[in-house]
């Protein structure tokens, strides 16, 4: 028989691999709740219109990447690629539009067909938030704000760096999009069978192209920043000065874009150079025109997504755990008492390590492999005495004490 393994793309977390996505989390779940965020939990899988209306059928997500399949009832069914669309859809279905301004977060795994590496996998997760409601620029100030706090949160905000640009308003877009058009053409020959049928139906796109020669190309395109309405640069202006005013720092980077025509103004990324090729940590943006390719009202929105597996590698490894306490019986009546022992200071609040069976020597010797910080050690001579052994597994001074003053020896050894 073969060897079990799991998908390619997929991974297991064992238990230090859950602490380390766990403290990611903590982080932005803290940040969240002094920013007034509710958490909001949607399904792992959604009709596939949720992912193909919002991003677009044309885009790499929708034709090469999402998972999707239809169930045993008939309807497609797509594991979710990214969680906006459906915190977007969880909104118009709940209902919730009638509390604006509203604030969300998230967390979760998401579900993409891509080459995996360091950082990228087929199943990943990610962090999120998702601001409904706030159509003036301190929306944006407030949402690269809150993760520029979860970066700090986890000790690596000087380790990105906030790359910052603007996708201007509509009729920024319409006079950059013709100007981009113009200049593409010319250089159509050159460019990749992808970015060709970009020029024709969504040439902003090409702008995040990965291709070495599209790169080439791209590097001479013209700048939205030349194109942009006084009320864009207006718009622009007051989320700079917002950053300034909160002392974050940033670069003004014009090749970060989003390609689908409902994004508009603020378009953010924190990249760091720790992490080899996939060096965006966080980005985000506003997306006003959203919740109406849904068919839902007009409704401005801003938000980011974070990839959990990226931040847990960049703030490396976390504290270590509390080191347990080890409860070692001797004897058959020794053992009764240690299990109900053991329950109890579980119950106080205490890490309790019980040894299931063996005898002193194999027991001590678990002790010691979990790192126990002391051992309670008693047989039944001493149960009939009511006492036990409190032995400190770091200096290896023993002490007696009645069990009922347990607990209080080992909270003063913690």
């Amino acid at each position: 028989m073969a060897k079990l393994q799991p998908v390619r793309g997929t991974h297991d977390l064992l238990p230090e691999d859950c602490r380390r996505q766990a403290r990611v989390v903590d982080a932005c779940a803290e940040v969240a709740e002094r920013y007034g965020y509710g958490e909001i939990q949607t399904p792992i899988f959604e009709f596939t219109g949720v992912f193909s209306r919002s991003l677009g059928d044309t885009s790499d997500v929708v034709t090469k990447e999402m998972y999707t399949f239809e169930d045993r009832g008939g309807e497609q069914i797509t594991l979710r690629p990214e969680n906006t669309a459906s915190v977007a859809r969880a909104v118009l279905s709940n209902g919730l539009l009638q509390q604006l301004p509203l604030k969300l977060w998230y967390a979760g795994a998401m579900f993409r067909y891509e080459r995996p590496q360091k950082g990228r996998q087929r199943q990943f997760h990610q962090i999120g938030i998702e601001l409904f409601g706030v159509p003036d620029p301190t929306g944006d100030v407030e949402a690269i704000a809150m993760a520029a706090d979860v970066l700090d949160m986890l000790g690596v905000l000087d380790k990105a760096r906030l790359e910052l640009n603007t996708l201007g308003d509509e009729a920024s877009r319409v006079a950059y999009r013709g100007a981009l058009v113009a200049y593409m053409t010319k250089h159509r020959d050159g460019l990749s069978d992808d970015s060709r049928e970009r020029l024709d139906r969504n040439p902003m796109r090409i702008l995040d192209s990965k291709d070495e020669g599209d790169r080439r190309i791209v590097a001479d395109a013209p700048l939205i920043f030349d194109h942009l309405s006084e009320e864009a640069q207006a718009f622009f202006d007051r989320v700079t000065g917002g950053l300034d005013a909160l002392g974050i720092a940033y670069q003004v980077n014009p090749r970060i874009v989003r390609g689908l025509d409902y994004y508009c103004h603020t378009a953010f990324e924190f990249v760091t150079e720790e992490l080899g090729a996939q060096g965006t940590v966080i980005g985000g943006g506003r997306y006003d025109g959203l919740m109406e390719q849904m068919s839902g009202p007009a409704t401005p929105g801003v938000g980011w997504a974070g990839g959990i597996e990226r931040l847990a590698l960049l703030a490396g490894d976390p504290s270590p755990a509390p080191r347990p306490f080890a409860i070692v019986p001797v004897g058959d009546q020794a053992a009764t008492r240690a299990l109900k022992l053991a329950h109890e200071l579980r119950r106080q609040g205490l890490n309790i390590e019980l040894a299931y069976r063996g005898n002193l020597k194999k027991q001590m010797q678990r002790a010691n492999k979990v790192n126990a910080r002391a051992a309670v050690i008693f047989g039944d001579d001493e149960l009939a005495r009511g006492v036990a052994a409190l032995r400190d597994l770091d200096s290896g001074e023993q002490t007696e004490l009645p069990i009922e003053r347990v607990s209080e020896g080992l909270r003063a050894l913690s």
